[in-house]
């Protein structure tokens, strides 16, 4: 496979969800606006909620968004990984660990972004919970796997790590 092949198929994935989340953490009225779109949607199962009750759900709607696209972070960066190792059947743990790596390196870049951003905060929480995002995505991936029968247990070969 070229190397353009190789990239288009395996990082562009990557980095268009890198700078979809670099976009998002730029935005200086991100609460409000996501607001804008939960508030709605939750005052429809709870016409009669005060503004003191919704706000506490919407936070909980926006850090499980936190989740969900770290998991989907990891899981594009297992799939490149994954095209970069010589294993390309079965399960890797070293391959699923630098996906893992890479969300948490990433969470800290994203972090550090927002400490310069008007009207935002870098928050070590938020590293935490995108860290926990992306090892989800991968457990749930290898959760699937297994159920799917995708990859079995692999018996380690002497002198090997995984």
């Amino acid at each position: 496979m070229s190397k353009l092949k190789s990239f288009l198929k395996y990082w562009l994935p990557v980095v268009i969800c890198m700078a979809v989340i670099f976009s998002a953490s730029g935005d200086t009225k991100s609460a409000s606006r996501s607001s804008r779109l939960i508030e709605p949607f939750i005052r429809w199962f709870f016409p009669d909620a005060s503004q003191d009750q919704i706000w506490p759900i919407v936070m909980v709607v926006r850090k499980c968004a936190h989740l969900t696209e770290y998991a989907v972070l990891a899981l594009l960066l297992w799939h490149a990984f994954r095209g970069l190792s010589k294993q390309a059947e079965g399960w890797s743990w070293r391959v699923a660990a630098c996906a893992w790596l890479g969300v948490v390196l990433y969470a800290i870049t994203d972090e550090v972004h927002q400490a310069f951003v008007p009207n935002r905060m870098g928050s070590p929480w938020d590293v935490l919970l995108d860290s926990i995002g992306g090892a989800a995505g991968l457990l749930a991936l290898w959760a699937f796997g297994r159920w799917r029968k995708r990859w079995k247990p692999m018996s380690p070969k002497p002198g090997s790590e995984d």
